[in-house]
């Protein structure tokens, strides 16, 4: 096992695509850590920069505490699991699971046991003599951790190993990788596109957007703190929804005027928003916040708006709202709220659930449930 660090690690391909821009980040020992973000993001370049698959155009990569920036791939002590898997078609189950181990020239006595006890873990130990061209998705992507268990190497690397497999196949394979990861103990980068997998299986998640890092937190943190509008945007589903409004002051306090519907800020918040008075400002609310019913003990503001369309998916349903003042907005109401489109609705808004960003180009953070990590 190793930690993992990056240090101001920057890739540059050719002489305009910067895929890496100054990343410092600090794996700890046997951490788990999802490498998230849209297409395009770094994510892989990283990964593969970590792998040695790419050498640094600047910066520092160390595992173990050894810098590894001159090493080959093979001298890292890391196995790589794709996204299809990349098994040899022409060999057997057994003999991808026992390919790296005769590279290194160990007796076949240990190469078999230690086979057999990665496809036991596994549940493959039935699928030893075929070939990959007769397994399932599923059953590809369990010899391509089999082959990657067997190595025991210092850290495991995963690029999008899911993407390909079915919805509920992916679950399954899942909650696989994160029980795996609890029993073997072993530093783990998984990359991958999917916030809700990103969440589910990171002790941490590190966030990528253009090559630059938004945020590294746990995965409650990220949800509940994000540090920018991009990663409030990223995470949750429905996705939040971000109203713009002006900053003025009313009775002594700071309201935000949304195209004439009016949010108020909590009085905890009052000092984050003093500088930003007559400046234009984003309210970020998550659908899940939101209400179409008022709640006795839940005391806050009043949108208005005309419902848009109704989208019924069992055990909530999304209710899309444009809001008086042009806005669309998101709802997630319970699963049987009787609305549909053309009916007016009031929009209920818990103010210390409401997220304020700065309306720029970086959005950071101005305010959220608590100050922003």
């Amino acid at each position: 096992m190793a930690s993992i660090s990056l240090r101001n690690v920057t890739k540059v391909f050719g002489r305009h695509v910067t895929a890496v821009s100054d990343l410092s980040l600090e794996i700890a020992d046997a951490e788990l850590m999802a490498l998230v973000g849209p297409s395009g993001c770094g994510k892989t370049t990283t990964l593969s920069l970590i792998a040695g698959l790419e050498c640094p155009t600047s910066g520092e990569i160390r595992i173990a505490d050894r810098i590894v920036d001159s090493l080959s791939p093979r001298q890292r002590d890391v196995a790589m699991v794709f996204q299809d898997g990349a098994l040899y078609p022409h060999m057997s189950v057994y003999d991808n699971l026992a390919f790296a181990l005769r590279m290194r020239k160990l007796p076949s006595a240990q190469v078999r046991q230690q086979v057999q006890a990665a496809a036991a873990m596994l549940g493959i130990a039935d699928l030893m003599r075929r070939k990959p061209s007769a397994l399932s998705g599923g059953q590809r992507q369990r010899v391509a951790l089999g082959r990657a268990i067997v190595r025991e190497p210092a850290a495991f690397l995963f690029d999008e190993p899911l993407t390909g497999l079915d919805a509920t196949l992916r679950l399954t394979m899942r909650s696989e990788i994160k029980s795996l990861h609890q029993r073997l103990g072993v530093t783990t980068v998984y990359v991958t596109h999917d916030q809700s997998e990103a969440m589910a299986l990171g002790d941490r998640i590190c966030v990528l957007r253009n090559g630059q890092l938004q945020q590294v937190g746990r995965p409650g943190d990220i949800y509940d703190r994000p540090a920018n509008r991009f990663v409030a945007g990223f995470f949750g589903t429905p996705a939040m929804n971000f109203l713009t409004g002006d900053v003025r002051w009313q009775d002594g306090a700071p309201v935000v005027d949304l195209k004439g519907q009016t949010l108020h800020v909590p009085g905890r918040l009052l000092a984050c928003l003093r500088d930003h008075s007559n400046k234009t400002i984003v309210a970020g609310m998550r659908p899940h916040d939101l209400s179409l019913e008022p709640s006795a003990d839940r005391v806050g503001d009043v949108l208005c708006g005309r419902v848009t369309l109704v989208e019924p998916l069992g055990p909530q349903t999304n209710v899309h709202v444009d809001l008086s003042g042009g806005e669309p907005c998101v709802v997630v109401a319970p699963p049987r709220t009787r609305v549909t489109a053309g009916d007016e609705v009031r929009v209920y808004v818990n103010p210390d659930e409401v997220h304020w960003f700065e309306n720029d180009e970086a959005g950071r953070n101005i305010a959220c449930n608590g100050p922003a990590k």
